[in-house]
């Protein structure tokens, strides 16, 4: 069968939006560590009325099929707000990317990334950026390193022989970027606490926590504080309002307020630091599917959840307070407080943090304090077209 005809071609109807979906869990059913997303969520990734990202981003999917049978599956696409970054900053003008990468096999590999180039190709890209599924903000890089345990919330995990797949296609590794975990139950080394300590001395400093019932404004400061910290970034595009709008649709179930802190220095909101039960713990064993029974179970889980792990994926400290001993007291100060509140609180007893860049030193050094060790790491490749 892996020496018939092979045929790619862009995803046109229902049902090849419903292939589409359905492949991972067919391909990943045997891993006991990849964790089945919602279909639902899936469905809402890629329809442009229901993800935010697509008010500046166009987007095509392909499957591949053979003998009728579909054996894989790919997405070309272009953030026109990315084409607007500088080059140096790892985007820039005629930079494409492809995501929602599956595959059977090496051969169906190469076709579908060779459907990916030609469409981005002719649509003016010159270089291809991947995998990136679908915006820098949701589920960049391909899993190179952590298949040995399962990913956390919004976190990616793919199957090893990706990654020889996408290196013969000619890729070339672009930028890493990883996650940390700790033991969330210790207590932090002693220079942090009397770091902290010495943060609560001062009138100058509030930590606080989010105030959910003023959701949209208190989404805003963060918006502003992650769009101004991360700016400088390689890779970083401006998060927009009709995204926000959109994953605060989605997160508003798991957000809770004593695991969103924001920092305020003088008066002024200069740094945030968002953690997250870990969803996956409660949507693993649903298969995907809300009905009929998954829904309540989830609802229950919601009410209060019990985890083992929660996981950071933003935090932030506004530019001009970055480098600074303030930046890093307000960031070891909102960690011990979400630490304690996850353990007290929730039962958590392990903490993850990322994704982060690896050539991010602040993070990094801030990773290191408080003794966490890498645990996942994601590779982007690019490649000229």
């Amino acid at each position: 069968m892996a020496n018939a005809p092979l045929a790619v071609r862009p995803v046109t109807t229902k049902t090849d939006t419903r292939d589409f979906i359905e492949l991972a869990y067919r391909l990943n059913r045997g891993d006991p560590n990849w964790v089945p997303p919602l279909r639902s969520e899936v469905a809402g990734t890629i329809n442009p009325k229901k993800n935010g990202w697509f008010s500046h981003a166009v987007a095509r999917l392909f499957l591949a099929e053979r003998e009728g049978r579909v054996v894989g599956r790919i997405s070309a696409h272009i953030d026109k707000l990315a084409l607007e970054m500088p080059a140096e900053q790892g985007f820039g003008p005629g930079t494409g990317f492809w995501g929602l990468f599956e595959a059977e096999d090496a051969g169906t590999a190469r076709a579908l990334i060779n459907a990916a180039e030609d469409w981005l190709r002719s649509k003016g890209m010159t270089r291809a950026v991947g995998p990136i599924s679908l915006s820098i903000w949701e589920e960049p890089g391909l899993l190179i390193k952590g298949h040995d345990h399962a990913p956390t919330v919004m976190m990616g995990h793919h199957r090893p022989e990706y990654r020889g797949w996408i290196e013969a296609a000619g890729y070339e590794p672009a930028k890493q970027l990883v996650t940390y975990e700790l033991d969330i139950t210790q207590e932090f080394p002693p220079i942090v606490q009397r770091i902290v300590a010495m943060g609560e001395k001062s009138d100058r400093i509030r930590i606080r926590t989010v105030d959910k019932s003023r959701f949209e404004q208190e989404a805003a400061t963060i918006l502003g504080i992650l769009n101004d910290a991360w700016s400088d970034n390689w890779g970083f595009v401006p998060l927009t309002q009709p995204e926000i709008d959109d994953v605060g649709k989605k997160l508003k179930p798991i957000v809770f307020e004593d695991l969103i802190r924001i920092a305020e220095l003088d008066g002024e909101p200069v740094a945030f630091m968002i953690t997250l039960p870990d969803l996956n713990e409660a949507i693993a064993p649903l298969n995907g599917n809300l009905f009929p029974f998954g829904w309540a179970k989830l609802l229950w889980w919601l009410r209060k959840p019990q985890v083992r792990t929660m996981r950071v994926p933003l935090m932030g400290v506004v530019k001009r307070l970055q480098s600074s001993r303030m930046a890093s007291q307000l960031a070891f100060m909102m960690i011990e407080y979400i630490r304690r509140a996850a353990v007290s609180e929730y039962g958590a007893s392990r903490g993850e943090i990322g994704w982060i860049l690896d050539d991010n030193q602040g993070m990094v050094a801030i990773a290191d304090a408080i003794e966490s060790r890498i645990n996942r790491v994601y590779q982007i490749y690019a490649k000229q077209l």
